[in-house]
């Protein structure tokens, strides 16, 4: 039987011996082909692009299965709520011990995140008017049929302000102050802390929105901000008491309710809050109060950075809540990892991403109210942390810090953020690693965001067919000198070819909706594009220019505002900044484009900061920009600072720094132009300045 069998094998091996030298020639050619097709930089990227597509398409239906779960609770149930209130309900059921929040010295578990964010629910629900009665337990106090509607989720509460008091009676905090109008807008100006999480999470359970304002603001575009979002009442922290006196005035002639956030000698009409939260009970509010009307009512406020401008209150919904709680599991981490978060929590980074993804898988938060990079890898050693949260910026202060010994050792394995520039990944990973580094971009009312999941350094994604099926977007054509997509004759956009910047733009759909900002339509002029590949399409306008190359990697190139013209060609802020960044006596460089008279467009200026104890060696600067930069391209003015200014989101200040010019008579800092006639920086003394403006200098 053995010999039998043995014989029979023989035909078929050899049979198929054959077709694979046949074969064979056929699969040496098909990466030829493929190549010839321009299909194989593609190709090659495949399982990646397949793994990551599983990844989302499985946390799309946990998301959509945690909504349904929520839609079919009981109403009088904490899970019957909004999808901040239920899924914290659900964590705290499923792991009251696991510990949520670490913040100092001090460690909170999910159940206690519960209880303290429902003492500042009931808090907030008693300066609604309602009486929960002695203990916190819903009874006599407890709301009438008529309030069961949850009306603090529709956009119509946003203009509930009618129903409060005003001049100083609202004013005063506590049960003193006439009523909160169900819906109203709560401001919440307080550093990143334990106190800010459970008075957001409270708001949001008792059916009030919550406006995130950047703790920096102060008088005119503090108010702006609190107009801009109808804000009806302010929670502030003690600390900022001296700084807002001078603002008192303005906020109670507003008719806010005022409240301080800690114990402290208060202004008159100004109550403790958390004072008042010790005496509430700890017991669950029924999730009708929060629940919304429709998934995509505004539910809180962040405000955009204001670079440009006055800040914009960026409508954030129920919807962009709950899908944020995927954002660490589209990333890999793990309900047992340990997250380092150290941006304010008044920025989408912070908040929705960081909290609210860590909240979506149900892990642990090391929250830090200011970044230390001294203190960084101590406090990773001592936490055990896993991931860390970045913004480009932090990364940059630690690579520039002196070798610590608690740097060796580490357990993070990941980095999330977005930001980061190539030159400061590669030294980040080669002195930290080995760690992988996950690049995202996104905007806070964007509706389009993009995953590095591949690793490739400097990419923010990857335009794959997998990847845009699941999250659509385009590159378009831009035309940066009048601010406007370039269109064909049909009047539909182009889309670019690799290699070439576009502007990245997003369908607006129900999936993916844009919600504005608050106050009037104007606000959103420009952000949405009509008739983009075909009549009757709405596209959302990021504002940002991407390149995708041959391989499909999203690369970023340049905001449509700090891109300029010069020479009749379009200047990449960020890529002449990368250029400089890579000499090694450079710490920090900020590039922004300056006019000059009698010169058509904007001429390129670097303002820098040397790393010590390296000084300024022009000579090699201009040497390294004529070989790496192209004419146009090359910087015409160098500024040499101590320090660059940048928002408290760790945004570069250009605007600004374009406004003051080159002017040495104005500017204390050192200033150099580039002379063409002798190819060197000089220093722009007065003369040369003259000289400038006469057009008797060759820049």
């Amino acid at each position: 039987m053995f010999v039998s069998g043995w014989n029979q094998t023989v035909p078929t091996e050899e049979a198929g011996s054959m077709a694979a030298l046949l074969l064979l020639p056929l699969l040496l050619l098909l990466p030829l082909l493929l190549m010839k097709l321009h299909l194989w930089p593609q190709l090659r990227w495949l399982p990646a692009d397949l793994a990551f597509a599983v990844r989302a398409l499985r946390c799309k239906r946990a998301l959509r299965a945690r909504a349904l779960a929520a839609a079919a609770a009981d109403p009088e149930g904490p899970e019957g709520g909004c999808s901040l209130a239920w899924r914290l309900a659900e964590l705290a059921r499923q792991r009251p011990t696991h510990t949520f929040l670490i913040h100092g010295s001090r460690r909170f578990s999910y159940s206690e995140a519960e209880r303290k964010s429902n003492r500042a629910a009931r808090a907030f629900l008693r300066a609604r008017g309602w009486d929960w009665g002695p203990g916190g337990d819903s009874g006599a106090g407890s709301p009438g049929e008529g309030e069961r509607a949850a009306p603090g989720a529709g956009d119509a509460a946003s203009g509930s302000g009618a129903a409060l008091a005003g001049g100083d009676g609202a004013a005063r905090g506590g049960g003193a102050a006439a009523p909160l109008a169900p819906g109203a807008t709560v401001a919440l100006l307080l550093p990143a802390g334990p106190e800010f999480l459970w008075l957001w999470f409270g708001l949001a359970k008792a059916g009030l929105r919550t406006a995130f304002v950047p703790t920096a603001l102060r008088r005119g575009p503090l108010l702006h901000c609190l107009r801009s979002c109808g804000a009806r009442a302010l929670v502030l922290a003690p600390e900022f008491l001296e700084s807002l006196e001078p603002d008192l005035p303005a906020l109670r002639t507003m008719g806010l309710h005022l409240w301080a956030a800690g114990p402290g000698t208060h202004p008159a009409g100004m109550s403790d809050l958390l004072a008042e939260m010790s005496t509430e009970g700890d017991g669950p509010v029924p999730g009708y109060l929060s629940s919304p009307q429709s998934i995509t009512d505004t539910c809180l406020y962040i405000f955009t950075s204001g670079t440009t401008g006055l800040p914009k209150a960026a409508r954030i919904s129920h919807l962009k809540i709950l899908q944020c709680q995927g954002f660490y599991q589209l990333c890999g981490v793990h309900q047992e990892d340990v997250i380092y978060l150290a941006l304010p929590l008044y920025h989408m980074s912070g908040s929705l991403l960081g909290i609210v993804g860590c909240l979506g898988i149900g892990a642990t938060v090391v929250l830090k109210s200011k970044f230390s990079a001294g203190q960084f890898w101590e406090d990773c050693q001592q936490h055990r942390v896993t991931v860390f949260q970045y913004i480009g910026e932090l990364c940059r202060y630690l690579v520039n810090q002196p070798p610590n010994k608690a740097e060796q050792g580490h357990k993070v394995r990941l980095a999330v953020g977005s930001g980061l520039r190539p030159d400061t990944w590669e030294r980040f990973v080669r002195r930290f690693g080995p760690l992988q580094v996950l690049e995202t971009y996104g905007l806070t009312e964007g509706n389009v965001a993009t995953i590095n999941y591949t690793g490739q350094r400097g990419a923010v994604g990857r335009a794959s067919w997998l990847y845009k099926h699941i999250f659509p977007f385009s590159l378009i054509r831009y035309d940066v000198t009048t601010g406007e997509p370039i269109r064909d004759a049909r009047g539909h956009c182009v889309a670019t070819s690799p290699g070439e910047p576009g502007l990245l733009v997003a369908p607006v759909s129900q999936q993916s909706p844009f919600l504005g900002y608050a106050g009037g339509p104007e606000l959103a002029q420009g952000k949405l594009l009509k008739d983009v590949f075909r009549p009757g399409d709405v596209f959302f306008n990021t504002g940002d220019l991407l390149v995708c190359d041959d391989q499909g990697f999203l690369r970023f190139h340049d905001r449509t505002g700090d891109t300029f013209r010069w020479k009749g060609e379009n200047v990449a802020t960020t890529e002449v900044a990368e250029v400089l960044e890579a000499l090694d006596f450079l710490q920090e460089v900020n590039v922004y484009g300056v006019t000059v008279p009698g010169h058509e467009g904007r001429a390129g200026m670097a303002a820098l900061v040397l790393r010590p104890p390296h000084s300024l060696d022009l000579m090699q600067l201009h040497t390294h920009v004529s070989e790496n930069l192209p004419p146009y391209a090359r910087p015409r003015f160098l500024r040499l600072q101590e320090s660059l200014a940048t928002t408290e989101t760790f945004k570069q200040q250009k605007v600004r720094m374009a406004n003051e010019g080159f002017d040495p008579s104005t500017l204390s800092d050192p200033l150099y132009v580039l002379d063409q006639a002798v190819g060197a920086y000089l220093p722009l003394t007065p003369v040369r300045y003259s000289a400038l403006l006469a057009g008797d200098l060759r820049i």
